[in-house]
Order: C-alpha cells, then sequence, then structure tokens
C-alpha cells in the first residue's frame, strides 16, 4: 500500500493549527465534493480530503500519526506499519465508512486498530488510474483504435486497445471502465483515466476545433489568383486562390476543421515564396519586373 500525506493533502504544514486545518477541510472539501465537480478524480480527491481531515482533527489519532510520519515517510511511497505497531485509536465508522488500506492499517474500522479483529472485510472498489496517450491528429480527425502498453503492480505488461472517438480533443479525458487498480475482497475494479494529447503535425496545426495549414504559393499565383490545391485532413481540395493576395491572408474552408456537432473550419494562410534567380534569363525576368513596377515600395 502507498504512504499517505495527510498534510500534503490538505495543503498545510505539520505544525497547522486546529483552525487551519478545519480551514482547508472545508475549502477541499467544497472544491472536490461530487455533487459539484465532475472532473476525473474529484471523487477520489474528496475522499482523500475526507480521510485526512479524520485523521488530523482528533488530536491522540494526529499524534499517533506524526509518530509514524517522524520515520520519513513521502507520499506514494510503498509503506507497511513498522514492526510492533500498535495503532490505539479506533475509528466508530462503522462498515459504511469508505477510507483506504493505509488509514485501516493504522487505525482499524469499527474498533481497535493493531490486530483487533475487524471481521469480514467488505468489497471495496479499486482505485482509478490515471495516464496519457498520445496520437496523431490524423487519428483525432478519422477516429480509430490505438494499442496503449501499461505496466501493472506486479510488474508485468498488459496491452489495451484504445477506441479514439473522431474529433476528440487534446486534454480530453477517455474512460475505461475495469482496467484500474483491482478491487479488494470482490469489489470491482477501478477504472482508467486516460488524457489525450495529440502529437505536433508536419502540415496542420489545431486552433480550437478549427484546422489551420500554411500554403506556400508563386507571386504570379498570389498576383493573378489562382486554383491550387490544398490538403486536408479529409483529402486534397481545389483552393481558388483570389487575385492580388497578400502573404498572410487567411482563407476559410468551411467544415473542413474537427468534426463534431460543430465542426471547425479549415484555415489556410497564405506563404508567398519568391523563386530563386540562378540563371541570367532568371536575373533578367525579375530585372523586367522591377523596371515595369518601378514605383511600388512596399515599406
Amino acid at each position: 500500500m502507498e504512504f499517505k500525506d495527510y498534510y500534503e493533502i490538505l495543503g498545510v504544514k505539520p505544525d497547522a493549527s486546529e483552525a487551519e486545518i478545519k480551514s482547508a477541510y472545508r475549502k477541499l472539501a467544497r472544491k472536490y465534493h461530487p455533487d459539484k465537480n465532475k472532473e476525473a478524480g474529484a471523487e477520489e480527491k474528496f475522499k482523500a480530503v475526507n480521510e485526512a481531515n479524520e485523521v488530523l482533527k482528533d488530536a491522540e489519532k494526529r499524534r499517533s500519526y506524526d509518530q509514524l510520519r517522524a520515520g520519513g515517510y513521502r507520499q506514494g511511497e510503498q509503506f507497511r506499519p513498522p514492526p510492533g505497531w500498535q495503532g490505539q485509536h479506533g475509528f466508530g465508522g462503522g462498515d459504511d465508512s469508505d477510507f483506504s488500506d493505509f488509514f485501516e492499517s493504522l487505525f482499524g474500522r469499527g474498533g481497535a486498530a493493531g490486530g483487533g479483529h475487524r471481521g469480514q472485510p467488505r468489497p471495496r472498489r479499486g482505485q482509478d488510474v490515471q495516464a496519457a496517450v498520445q496520437i496523431d491528429l490524423q487519428t483525432a480527425f478519422d477516429g480509430g483504435r490505438t494499442r496503449l502498453a501499461m505496466h501493472d503492480p506486479a510488474g508485468g505488461e498488459r496491452v489495451l486497445e484504445v477506441k479514439i472517438p473522431a474529433g476528440i480533443q487534446p486534454g480530453q479525458v477517455i474512460r475505461l471502465s475495469g482496467q484500474g487498480q483491482p478491487g479488494m475482497a470482490g469489489g470491482p475494479n477501478g477504472d482508467l483515466l486516460l488524457e489525450v494529447g495529440i502529437r505536433d503535425d508536419a502540415r496542420f496545426r489545431l486552433d480550437g476545433r478549427n484546422v489551420v495549414h500554411v500554403l506556400p504559393i508563386t507571386p504570379w499565383e498570389a498576383a493573378l489568383g489562382a486554383a491550387v490545391p490544398v490538403p486536408t485532413l479529409a483529402g486534397t481540395v481545389d483552393l481558388r486562390i483570389p487575385a492580388g493576395s497578400q502573404s498572410g491572408r487567411k482563407l476559410r474552408l468551411k467544415g473542413r476543421g474537427m468534426p463534431g456537432s460543430h465542426p471547425g473550419d479549415q484555415l489556410v494562410e497564405l506563404s508567398i515564396r519568391t523563386p530563386p534567380a540562378d540563371t541570367e534569363e532568371q536575373r533578367a525576368a525579375y530585372d523586367a519586373l522591377q523596371a515595369a513596377f518601378g514605383d511600388f515600395n512596399p515599406r
């Protein structure tokens, strides 16, 4: 099991007063209460805050916990109660309490800790696990499946196939039911919460649900207008460049962005590229252009 630093969970110092602990608890309990906060992981944080408060608000429990914490344990480290540890404070929450194995190993549940009989353990749901998955932009656009290798606590590895919904955005979370930590005493497994990241793409960048593409064009295409092929995530389309266009101008391809109930657009940003003058004929052509537009000054 993992050691829990109750002071760190509440965001208070180890010498915090009773009033400071109460204030921190109330603030965090309001923030993570499941009735108000529907974000992934909020319920687990709410439970952790309640557990920390249960220990630190009780002078005897806190004193006993402080003696243990003085051994140098840190939040999240693997923990086993020291040999001869005797928790001295029973917890009267009954079978409806929902505290961690760490708490129960120190203070028991429904009676004195430290080896007292606690009866048949009740089923408990396993903890949710948070992880990240990186996908390419084309997969985010099309949807599909990707494979994800996960390390389990026993040191093994399992490969999961993750379904990606079309049009998913960076930061969205995919929930895989039952793929989190195993349940206790026959309880259900927790879930796996995957935060989606989208890798950089050489051709496109995301701007919300819109997709931006920088399109190189020639000076004559910009000056005279032209129909040119433009890549999109759904395939190549022809785009009409208006005569007299300048670098930086953005043209909109309606509905060619990320799919969804309100699909985004593709914004095509024009970038005029001048060809090199490597031969006498090419330099002469630039000289003729300069002569024809001698009065033009872009500055």
